[in-house]
């Protein structure tokens, strides 16, 4: 039968439900991979798989081909104590060999494996029978020195600070340039009103009209094709597609590489393509020495990256709020501990201050006022008030003798205790809590599958449907001009009918993709 083996990736780079989609529908397509599930707020992946086929090592690879970065987690063997040792003072294979066969033969050891290059142990404990001081003290007795790693304490995965900072910026700058463009179109809608009031009430000549209309200062043609409004308005959009959307065109960029499409593709696309259109119809007005100004569309990048860098920018702080709580939780937990020997009556015979995760199910740890408690336990002797309230919220101290349970992470107030730890490393109350918020976060509702799912095939199926709206009305503008000409409105006479055309099915195709690049369905 295949053996199944759980693993935990830490993934960072994750920005919305697609790039979840993407990393589950692509691992799942790989031999040994039984199921994986991926939480966007705390970062992490949970793979099950079988290790006859595949390591978690190669699991975190295949992620990093998606353009993410990935780390397995260590501390994954539920149920095991997993410990991991930098030990001093190996010199050959035979030192190796050595550790290994006695740590094999210790009681309760499951697994062993020592590297000489890295002087790094790893060691899979049965916490029932043995713990980590013992395994280390073994070492010891051996003849050498060893330490344990240190782990990361401060959940600095779980920190967006500088995304906030990067989408805040790319906000900010988008703002500036967008302000501009909005106001010259506002100023523009308002002249063409009042124009076309005007011709409605006097019956102006069309040269009249034509010279009322370029005596407008926006109109006022630098060059031959080239209006002061163009000019302002594609200098404005400039920086704004190279600051405002530089992260879009990363992350598109990494997406198209594996052959998916994100939203970041569609931002990128639909602000380019409006762009490039703009652009090129300018130079083409230019080149005709144009009388009438082109209709551009200068003012579509800078309104989408205003929206979407504003839209990631929150998204960023609210995930960074929900993190915030999962770190606070985090760091409510002690990091080092006051083991201490009895001897006969209770009397103490030494003490000695080891890390937390050293502490073993049965120790003594005595508490002193002030001081937290670093494990669950029963109180052995001492009495004392104890403040509960990050675990029971509340807010009076609760009242310790002989026989009470305490909780990890809870205050000591005013005596100090003994007590004897029952629930050590990941089995504290505190731990199984950060570890149920992770869960949490890492289980998805029925419905937010259904949209990772349909946000997988949204993106080409928009390209899609814009490709079909150009041809469509290029087909129907040749077959019946009358219908576009009532649809394109302040088009000008002395063109042909072939540009106007065109020029419509471009811009009913542009804004296709631009109506559809911030869908509501992927920004929620």
């Amino acid at each position: 039968s295949k053996t199944i083996s759980k693993c935990y990736v830490q993934v960072t780079g994750m920005t919305c439900a697609s790039c979840v989609a993407n990393i589950e529908r692509n691992l799942r397509r790989e031999d040994g991979i039984h199921s994986i599930l991926v939480a966007l707020m705390a970062g992490k992946a949970e793979v099950r798989y079988n290790p006859a086929v595949i390591h978690p090592a190669a699991i975190a690879e295949l992620i990093r081909e998606l353009g993410f970065g990935a780390t397995v987690m260590e501390n994954c063997g539920e149920g095991d104590g997993v410990l991991e040792l930098v030990v001093r003072g190996m010199t050959c294979a035979s030192c190796v060999h050595k550790i290994e066969s006695t740590l094999m033969k210790t009681n309760g050891v499951l697994y062993c494996s020592v590297a000489l290059a890295t002087n790094k142990a790893h060691i899979k404990y049965d916490p029932e029978a043995i713990g980590p001081r013992d395994v280390i003290q073994v070492i010891k007795d051996l003849g050498f020195t060893t330490s344990l790693v240190k782990k990361d304490r401060s959940a600095s995965h779980l920190d967006h600070k500088q995304e906030i900072r990067q989408w805040k910026r790319s906000f900010v700058v988008s703002l500036v340039f967008c302000i501009p463009v909005m106001g010259l179109m506002i100023y523009m809608m308002v002249m063409d009103s009042q124009l076309s009031d005007a011709h409605t009430h006097h019956n102006l000549s069309r040269e009249d009209m034509e010279a009322l209309h370029s005596s407008m200062v926006l109109e006022y043609q630098l060059l031959p094709g080239l209006s002061v409004m163009n000019l302002l308005s594609f200098l404005l959009c400039v920086p704004v597609q190279v600051f405002g959307g530089w992260h879009f065109y990363i992350q598109a960029s990494r997406a198209l590489r594996h052959n998916t499409a994100n939203m970041d593709v569609l931002v990128v696309l639909a602000t380019t393509i409006a762009f490039l259109y703009s652009f090129i119809i300018l130079l083409v007005a230019m080149a005709e020495r144009a009388k009438v100004n082109p209709v551009t569309f200068f003012d579509t990048p800078p309104m989408l990256f205003v929206f979407i860098s504003l839209g990631r920018w929150l998204e960023h702080v609210a995930k960074g709020k929900t993190s915030e709580a999962l770190a606070r939780l985090i760091s409510l937990q002690a990091t080092e501990a006051t083991i201490v020997t009895l001897g006969p009556d209770n009397v103490l015979l030494s003490e000695e201050q080891v890390d937390v995760e050293l502490v073993q199910r049965g120790d003594i740890v005595k508490v002193v006022p002030g001081g937290k408690f670093p494990v669950d336990g029963r109180v052995i002797e001492g009495h004392s008030m104890v403040d509960e309230s990050l675990i029971t919220g509340e807010a009076m101290p609760v009242t310790k003798k002989p026989g009470n349970t305490v909780i990890a992470g809870s205050i000591n107030q005013n005596g100090s205790l003994l007590i004897s730890a029952t629930h050590v490393g990941a089995d504290t109350t505190l731990s199984q809590i950060v570890k149920l918020v992770e869960e949490a976060q890492t289980s998805k509702a029925p419905i937010q599958q259904f949209a990772d799912k349909l946000s997988g095939y949204f993106v080409p199926f928009i390209v899609a449907v814009s490709v079909v709206t150009l041809f469509a009305w290029i087909v129907i503008g040749f077959v019946d001009f009358e219908i576009v000409e009532k649809y394109f409105l302040g088009y000008n006479k002395s063109i042909s009918a072939a540009e106007v055309i065109i020029r419509f099915a471009f811009q009913a195709s542009i804004t296709v993709l631009c109506i559809a690049c911030p869908c509501s369905l992927g920004l929620a």
